[in-house]
């Protein structure tokens, strides 16, 4: 009786790997942290974030703030001809000059640099980096959910696997139980009924394997398309096996690590410091400007019928402007809204972090009862592993019923099922309190 009971539990507890080896031997195997470094590298939708922050960090000079002067060359040449007639006082003789040509040259370098404008050109150059560092809080914001999606896939993938693995080992029970019925139905121990609903029972269950292929399939394909793999339907060799839950987080420290560096509230102080750099623009007007202009130019006059054929110019020229703008109506209007949005994005802040509080807490409270479900289960299983052994060596004996059998199976199965879901469920909500505390890149150094 014993040798029965061990070969059932040990068919039960068995994880074949034959699938996994054919699979494996297209490719070879990849870790989680293969998986994002590929994908950082690959991924169309990061390497458009990028190009667009590479836009901001182009713009975010003091030139395009117009803290530096502008210097402008130029020249021109112009001319006419024209018909000049003079009469003389003295004789009365006209005299006429016909297509008589006069030109003129001008060469010049300007320099133009507003030297003073109530601060305003600084805060241009503030609001520039601080919409560089906009830029680079928004890449950051959208490599951090890439990378919690290529987790995710990646778990969602190795659950398929071990589900394909369980609906595997639960197909080969049936086959087991079919055969034993078949062979006892051939020499009249069993009935015809036994024996058509040990069949029923074991396509039942490969029926449940192939659909579980598809999901394994469907999966994989999710997967190639987040790594950028132009074979979509390529095969993937994941390292890790099972299911791996962290139980050691901590909520005081998510916490403040998510006040500290989550992406969004980054953000929205970056927005706050934008929006205030808007306010002291419009109130820069209250103060008077200050313009310099520094030239230098040469100038040839070429003259066919003056007294001088050719005059030549050059030299320096410098002056200041300094100007106050003394009525603005929409100043006012302008400094008004410019308070409000202040105040907006204070507000918008305060929610934001409000917001971050209860997602953190509702995946936290979420964590730690799934850790629990999670001990429960793993001692269901335990349970229903026993509780098959000794229903499969009473039903070889004769002495428990086909249906009976297979409530143990599928009390056997649905404790594995639990397993998965608790340790898949427990590992998202890691990964979703990762996210929103800012660590979730901790991910690609293998924490």
């Amino acid at each position: 009786m014993k040798n029965k009971i061990v070969i059932a539990l040990m068919l039960c507890m068995s994880v074949p790997v034959v699938a996994q080896q054919k699979e494996g031997s297209k490719q070879a195997t990849v870790t989680l942290q293969d998986c994002i470094a590929r994908g950082l590298e690959n991924n169309f939708s990061i390497r458009m974030v990028k190009n667009r922050q590479q836009v901001s960090d182009n713009n975010a000079t003091p030139a395009t703030a117009g803290l530096l002067p502008t210097v402008d060359l130029s020249a021109s040449y112009g001319g006419d001809f024209h018909t000049s007639r003079s009469t003389s006082r003295a004789t009365g003789i006209a005299t006429t000059e016909k297509n008589a040509y006069d030109g003129t040259l001008d060469v010049g370098v300007d320099l133009n640099w507003t030297v003073f404008d109530g601060f305003s050109v600084w805060t241009n150059y503030k609001q520039l980096q601080l919409m560089k560092q906009q830029g680079e809080l928004e890449t950051r914001m959208t490599v951090e959910d890439y990378v919690a999606s290529v987790i995710t896939e990646y778990y969602n993938f190795i659950q398929q696997k071990i589900r394909l693995e369980n609906f595997r080992k639960n197909m080969e029970l049936s086959r087991e139980r079919f055969r034993n019925v078949q062979i006892s139905y051939s020499i009249g121990t069993y009935s015809l009924a036994d024996y058509l609903q040990a069949k029923v029972y074991f396509n039942a269950d490969s029926a449940q394997y192939m659909k579980q292929l598809e999901a394994l399939n469907t999966s994989r394909i999710n997967l190639n398309e987040l790594l950028s793999n132009d074979d979509v339907t390529a095969f993937i060799n994941v390292h890790d096996t099972l299911i791996d839950v962290n139980p050691n987080l901590q909520y005081e420290d998510l916490w403040r690590s998510t006040l500290a560096t989550n992406s969004s509230l980054l953000l929205a102080d970056n927005n706050s410091a934008v929006v205030q750099a808007e306010y002291k623009k419009v109130m820069s007007r209250d103060y008077p400007y200050v313009n310099l202009n520094v030239g230098y130019g040469y100038t040839m006059n070429r003259y066919e019928l003056a007294a001088t054929k050719k005059r030549d110019n050059w030299g320096l020229s410098a002056g200041v402007t300094v100007g106050f703008n003394i009525f603005d109506g929409k100043r006012r209007m302008q400094k008004n809204n410019a308070q409000l949005d202040i105040e907006y994005a204070n507000l918008e802040r305060e929610n934001l972090k409000l917001s971050l509080k209860a997602s953190l807490n509702n995946y936290w409270q979420a964590y730690k009862n799934n850790l629990q479900i999670l001990q429960k289960e793993r001692e269901n299983h335990e349970t229903a592993v026993a509780n098959y052994g000794l229903s499969y060596y009473i039903f070889s004996e004769g002495q428990l019923s086909g249906f009976e059998l297979r409530e143990a199976q599928n009390s056997l199965l649905e404790s594995e099922e639990s397993i998965l879901a608790a340790e898949y469920d427990t590992k998202m909500c890691e990964v979703s309190l990762m996210l929103l505390s800012g660590k979730v890149m901790e991910y690609l150094a293998g924490n």
